[in-house]
């Protein structure tokens, strides 16, 4: 019998070897994001002596958390990720403004978090009834993170609170921006498109415009607190997975790019850094048509969560 036709037996039992190993990360990973929330409970004993101290514990346990996600898609998923552009420097706190395709996104990023030990100081922008989810919201609550209604008057008081928390704490942070403010979608970016053409700005092929005023608003909140703005661009091969795709190994090889701009080197004004952000999701449209053209973005990928991957063509 030839080799080809073990080939349907042996995807027959890939499929099922992953469904199993999904449904047996969910048992044990869900329990365990309500037991961290437990713990993260137990930190606010912590307050009245050392905020320092309840922050150091809540990182951790969502490093521990988000770490055990991470280690289950490398290892027991195989899920390989490709990053490619800038290197960055060790201990530096940072504004991460990534393209947003799919939840899917969100393991791609703690990926590449784990890799530079900077887990526990991920800060997310995240819708505000979130915060009423046991697990992930309920974490969250805990870790700085910023929960926006996406109305500016009543999320201002909220996130300027949380900014200078940052500030007078000295609070290690990479702040986790999707700028383009919801998941791309066919309908979505039909009518982004046409805002474009009515405004002058860049007609994108494979994103959202981004909406500025976050990303300007939280460079100026954190002043010198960041040193730099990290462009991440993250490219799928094959089709966008869901979370759930995801999680159960249906996305086996992910491309990431990362442009690092030193904050010093940014524009000055708000105006002018909102155009610098228009220009920098026009980059980000050319790295994506490069990725869909050739399966990979532009550079040698310099690391990877398997020995074994390379980026496939597609």
């Amino acid at each position: 019998m030839s080799t080809s036709s073990h080939a349907p037996e042996r995807s027959r039992v890939e499929i099922i070897r992953r469904w199993s190993v999904g449904i047996a990360g969910g048992l044990i990973l869900i329990p365990a994001v309500l037991f961290a929330n437990l713990l993260q409970m137990l930190s606010v004993v912590l307050l009245p002596f050392s905020i320092r101290a309840f922050r150091r514990a809540n990182s951790a346990i969502a490093g521990v958390w988000w770490g055990a996600c991470v280690l289950y898609a490398k290892h027991l998923q195989g899920i390989a990720i490709h990053v490619t552009g800038d290197a960055i420097p060790r201990d530096e706190n940072a504004v991460l403004v990534v393209n947003h395709q799919s939840m899917a996104d969100i393991p791609v990023l703690l990926d590449y978090a784990f890799r530079h030990r900077r887990l526990g100081n991920l800060k997310w922008y995240v819708k505000d009834v979130l915060k009423w989810v046991p697990g992930i919201g309920w974490g969250m609550l805990f870790l700085d993170c910023l929960f926006i209604k996406r109305n500016w008057a009543a999320d201002k008081a909220g996130i300027e609170r949380v900014f200078k928390g940052l500030r007078t704490g000295r609070v290690p942070a990479w702040i986790v921006s999707f700028a383009e403010g919801t998941r791309f979608t066919t309908a979505k970016h039909a009518r982004s498109q046409e805002y474009a053409r009515e405004h002058g700005k860049p007609l994108l092929r494979h994103l959202l415009l981004p909406r500025t005023k976050g990303v300007v608003a939280t460079l100026e909140g954190l002043g010198d607190h960041v040193q730099a703005v990290y462009d991440i661009t993250i490219g799928y091969h094959g089709s966008v997975p869901s979370l759930t795709q995801y999680f159960f190994g249906q996305a086996t090889n992910v491309s990431l790019h990362i442009s690092r701009t030193p904050v010093s080197d940014l524009p000055a004004t708000r105006e002018e850094r909102t155009e610098w952000l228009f220009e920098s999701y026009r980059r980000k449209d050319e790295l994506l048509d490069q990725h869909y053209a050739t399966g990979q973005m532009p550079g040698h990928p310099r690391e990877c969560t398997r020995n074994d991957a390379t980026p496939h063509q597609t």
